[in-house]
């Protein structure tokens, strides 16, 4: 859906990041189940896209695509300005970009460049993105009584989960969590709600390539012997986003069939 959206002030709206396939899909296609409206955003534009737009119509929402680099911090304040137009407000950020290293390879083996591209796009884009969009919910009032508004920052178990291979994602997916707690301690006199969802291993194309090396793993550390499905994300986020858990903010909310559950 493109082009000038006519407003309705009683609908929602939530800002995805990352939005055209995997657990951004997910998590769209819940939020608008939900009755939210949705500014989708991502750095390509191809036929991915057009299948979320085209499934949040089929569930009886309207979505506006806006292409945009998570790392572009320059734009940032433009492109808020841009999300909020889209239907006159702004409820809800949901920080789902995010990529993967670009190899797979030990910490001693890791280049400055392949660490810089993670942590550029996976924390510094995602804190200055965060900081715009709060700065412009202090700034103007919410009209929706359908949520609260709120702040999530979807993670990974690798933020705890130690992965030698993967050493500059699991150490921004960490930094994320103290994200949390520092955002969660400054807008809560603004009433908004910030929380962290930390998935575990679940079924979408950046994981695609790793199935069969976790398969076992799978089976001895999960509580229900399966790998998790982007949907069950999307419901943990919206639970979050509509005020399911009230008086409450800086939480984590596990969602990885059990994966963190110490146990001897």
């Amino acid at each position: 859906m493109s082009g000038t959206i006519e407003a309705d002030q009683t609908k929602p709206v939530a800002l995805v990041t990352g939005a055209r396939r995997g657990l951004g899909r997910g998590i769209a296609f819940s939020l608008a189940r939900a009755g939210f409206d949705l500014v989708l955003m991502d750095l390509v534009d191809d036929e991915a896209t057009k299948i979320t737009l085209e499934g949040v119509q089929e569930l009886g929402g309207r979505a506006k695509f806006l292409q945009h680099d998570l790392a572009d911090i320059g734009n940032h304040a433009g492109f808020v300005k841009q999300a909020v137009a889209a239907f006159g407000r702004l409820d809800c950020l949901v920080n789902n970009a995010g990529i993967q290293v670009p190899r797979r390879v030990g910490i001693l083996e890791v280049e400055a460049d392949e660490f810089d591209l993670v942590v550029d796009v996976n924390l510094r884009g995602t804190f200055f993105l965060t900081q715009e969009v709060a700065r412009t919910m202090i700034s103007t009032s919410s009209t929706s009584d359908q949520c609260t508004r709120s702040i999530i920052l979807v993670t990974s178990a690798n933020a705890v989960l130690a992965s030698t291979d993967k050493a500059a994602y699991c150490l921004a997916k960490s930094a994320l969590s103290m994200l949390t707690s520092l955002f969660a301690l400054e807008l809560g006199e603004h009433n908004i709600q910030v929380f962290e969802v930390r998935p575990g291993l679940i079924t979408t194309d950046m994981t695609s390539s790793v199935r069969e090396k976790y398969a076992d793993y799978m089976n001895k550390n999960t509580l229900f012997g399966r790998w998790g499905e982007p949907g069950e994300v999307g419901r943990a986020v919206t639970a979050l986003v509509t005020g399911a858990i009230p008086y409450a903010s800086g939480e984590v909310i596990n969602v990885d069939g059990g994966m963190h559950i110490r146990r001897l």
